[in-house]
């Protein structure tokens, strides 16, 4: 059924699956919405996420941003568990909402209404825990774009809060499947299912990558080449890579993050410029990888085995890249293996070198989500006793999530943890928080991931933030294991980071560097730099202000690769196969 194919349906009000009794009629503003008895053969579980924004143009659903809490709609969520076709759910002021807590919370006047149901099917995983949960269908585990997902058509209406106003809304639209990349000369797309991540799903379950091919790879059959892996969040093709000059007819947009106009075009530029330098005579020829791994609870898995999201490190690793350098002739060996990438790929980059210590021969780290959990953004999750507020004899002050440039605070940790809280439960928002809970902490009882902190008051668990220290504080996990993975580490780890970085990711590099540093036998021999008056996503390239040198990651760190297989590669390794 195509993106704007449309139903016809019935509403009616039914009490939510959450609330005693049976269909009860809603007391002040309330708005019904109605799923077509022509929209699914089987009752619906999902998310349903009511959107009411007071610009007068577009869609309510494309205005979400994480960014701020200043110009976001209004939302409030709701959960559904096995909703028919036909039938309709009331949401009144028993919805979370967020920014105002309840929708009679909403003043007086003209709002754009719409409404999304995110739609979940139920996993039975191998340790026997049974849970609903989002699907990725191809959108990088995005609600407001993923395919099959119900919507409704945009409505401008007046809307009182003090009135008994009821609104009838119908999910009239249902989003479209996305066609796949295509195969190009450079860049090759891969998809296996992996058996490790499809026995504990209780399913099939695919990884993929986009793979971007060296000059000359079909003319020299014989060369094995490096393997980069740039981790970051999920990639629709190789990202920042343009075979044709940009389009002189393309609409300057502008940057707000960045401060600069036709910023579009400075993207089309520097991905051309790649692509120029990619295939000049004297740039070296290796592979560069891209993985898709979406998941039920984000556009990527982290690239680690966890508790929630299943064995996906020992997938990437032990399936993907051995079937990727098989099918692209890569050298298969650790010292021609390198990972980089930038805030959630920083991470990812350092982790994947600590975990798998002898499978890589160095990680580019830039502005890397926390490393270190004594500063999990602005919080101590060993220390403080809540993540909304810092609190005081005589009040309390509520802790910062997201800055600008000039270091105005536009969202605090209330704020995105209670967006987060619309768009999902139990973890189930696809958002950043809930994602971090993920991966980084054990499966409750009730098989969703245990809350670090309880999510409506902010107070934090010592017991999970112990947890997480032992398996996913990077920083300690190091300093812990040092014995063994110093021989290992020393000289791999590259660290970046913009001493104004926007999500207060600077702080935790400030915990690992007092750590790295206090090393010995041997040394860690690694590398960290602060980018002054950087924000994020800054990544070690001090003769370039961010909005370029996030550009540059395939080519960035090139010569500290080379420098490095020089060094490091064994007696008889093949050194010039990939060099013509």
């Amino acid at each position: 059924m195509g993106r704007f194919g449309r139903w016809a349906g019935v509403t009616m009000a039914i009490a939510l699956p959450w609330l005693a009794g049976a269909a009860h009629a809603a007391e002040g503003l309330s708005v019904a919405v109605t799923v077509p008895a022509s929209a699914s053969a089987q009752p619906i579980d999902g998310r349903l996420i009511l959107l009411i924004s007071a610009k007068a143009g577009g869609e309510p659903r494309t205005q979400v941003t994480s960014e701020t809490a200043l110009n976001s709609p209004f939302m409030f969520g709701v959960t559904v568990d096995g909703l028919k076709a036909g039938q309709s759910v009331t949401v009144d002021d028993a919805a979370f909402g967020w920014p105002t807590r309840r929708l009679s919370d909403l003043k007086p006047g003209d709002y754009t209404v719409q409404v999304v149901l995110n739609r979940y099917e139920t996993f039975h995983r191998a340790d026997g825990s049974v849970v609903k949960l989002p699907p990725d269908h191809g959108e990088g585990q995005q609600w407001a774009e993923k395919p099959g997902n119900l919507y409704s058509t945009p409505v401008r209406l007046h809307i009182d809060p003090s009135s008994q106003q009821h609104i009838a809304i119908t999910l009239d639209r249902q989003i479209a499947t996305i066609t796949p990349k295509p195969d190009t000369e450079w860049v090759k797309h891969i998809r296996i299912k992996s058996e490790l991540l499809s026995k504990y799903w209780g399913r099939p379950v695919y990884l993929g990558a986009h793979v971007l091919l060296p000059k000359g790879f079909a003319d020299h059959p014989k060369a094995h080449y490096p393997l980069m892996v740039f981790h970051g969040h999920f990639p629709d093709d190789i990202s920042g890579f343009r075979t044709t000059p940009p389009d002189p007819n393309l609409e300057p947009d502008y940057s707000e993050r960045f401060h600069l106009a036709g910023y579009n075009k400075i993207q089309q530029q520097e991905a051309y410029g790649f692509y120029q330098k990619w295939i000049s005579p004297d740039f070296p020829r290796f592979l560069v990888i891209e993985i898709d791994h979406a998941n039920p609870y984000y556009d990527d898995s982290y690239a680690v085995n966890s508790a929630n999201l299943g064995p996906y490190g020992d997938a990437i690793n032990y399936e993907l890249i051995p079937q990727i350098e098989k099918q692209f002739r890569g050298l298969g060996q650790g010292w021609a293996r390198f990972t980089y990438g930038g805030s959630t790929g920083g991470w990812e980059a350092m982790a994947t070198q600590v975990f798998y210590p002898d499978m890589y021969n160095g990680a580019f780290a830039a502005c890397p989500d926390p490393i270190d959990f004594h500063a999990y953004t602005v919080i101590n999750l060993y220390a403080d006793k809540n993540a909304y507020a810092l609190q005081g004899a005589a009040q309390s002050v509520e802790r910062p999530a997201i800055r600008d440039y000039l270091g105005e605070i536009r969202s605090t940790q209330r704020d995105s943890n209670y967006q987060e809280l619309v768009m999902g439960d139990h973890g189930r928002s696809g958002g950043q928080y809930d994602i971090w809970q993920a991966v980084f902490g054990p499966q409750g009882a009730d098989g969703y991931p245990a809350p670090i902190w309880d999510k409506v008051t902010g107070d934090i668990d010592p017991k999970v933030a112990a947890y997480w220290k032992d398996h996913y504080d990077l920083t300690n996990i190091v300093a812990r294991d040092w014995a063994t993975l110093g021989p290992k580490l020393a000289g791999k780890l590259h660290i970046y980071v913009g001493l104004g970085d926007n999500y207060f990711l600077t702080d935790s590099v400030y915990f690992a560097q007092d750590t790295l540093e206090s090393l010995k036998n041997p040394a860690w021999g690694g590398e960290l730099a602060y980018g002054q008056r950087a924000e994020h996503c800054w990544n070690g390239d001090p003769t370039q202000p961010n909005a370029y040198s996030r550009l540059h990651y395939n080519t960035q760190y090139v010569p500290q690769i080379l420098e490095r297989i020089a060094k490091t590669a064994p007696p008889g390794a093949d050194l010039t196969s990939w060099r013509y």
